[in-house]
């Protein structure tokens, strides 16, 4: 192995990606079966983008797995990490954040929930695995979310069927990517709306709440039937 790309490799410290790192090393390549099955990740796309995003590119096959299923298989893309091909994506500079508080304000892009500026995370409008880092740092392409949303996105982009076609533009059109104005949710015809009760307002969600259980409904279907019947045409 290249003396640079050893160095890189020991200099990360991130408790998944070394995880991940430690094991290739050792046995040249890691599967999704053994990041379950041995280290208990329940999500082996999250610990393989976490080694991406720490600058080691990865290149994945697909084998079957002991079950029968398809499993992918990961190994260290030499060439493209040390050459800056899809090499991981760079820091994020303090400017760039000031640029999107300045822009939205301390909120969730997608669940609006208001956050102090520091516990916001800085994400890729469309995924750092699809489009790469192709228009650099203009803010235009990213967007502040909190950690649950963040969560959120990784499991349903790595599960959407464009995750393995690749295609930018089927993602610009989601929700994940664009909240303000979206086709789809993960290739799927859906739609979603994250309300959140601020301050005085939690009385009101309180007497839903209540309400809903006198009913015995699940809140959201009580919720949907309210605004149903408010928008339903009269007459």
């Amino acid at each position: 192995m290249d003396p640079a790309l050893r160095k890189l490799i020991e200099s990360i410290t991130a408790k998944r990606a070394k995880t991940v790192l430690d094991h290739i090393l050792k046995h040249g390549s890691i599967t999704t079966a053994d990041l379950k099955t041995r280290y208990g990740y329940s999500h082996p796309p999250r610990a393989a983008r976490d080694v991406r995003e720490a600058g080691i590119s990865l290149k994945t096959t697909r084998e079957t797995g002991p079950d029968g299923r398809p499993m992918a298989v990961y190994t260290i893309d030499e060439d493209a990490t040390l050459h800056g091909a899809k090499g991981g994506r760079r820091a994020f500079p303090k400017t760039l954040r000031n640029a999107l508080v300045a822009r939205d304000g301390e909120r969730c892009n997608l669940c609006q929930g208001t956050f102090p500026a520091r516990a916001l995370q800085i994400d890729h409008r469309v995924p750092y695995e699809i489009a790469g880092d192709s228009r650099g740092l203009d803010p235009a392409v990213f967007m502040l979310v909190c950690g649950s949303c963040n969560r959120a996105k990784s499991w349903s982009c790595e599960n959407c069927p464009n995750w393995t076609t690749r295609n930018p533009v089927v993602c610009e059109t989601c929700l994940w990517a664009s909240p303000e104005e979206y086709q789809h949710i993960a290739t799927e015809e859906r739609r979603r709306l994250d309300i959140v009760w601020e301050a005085a307002e939690t009385d009101d969600y309180d007497r839903i709440a209540v309400r809903a259980k006198k009913l015995d409904q699940d809140m959201r279907v009580l919720i949907k039937g309210i605004i149903r019947a408010a928008i339903r045409p009269k007459g």
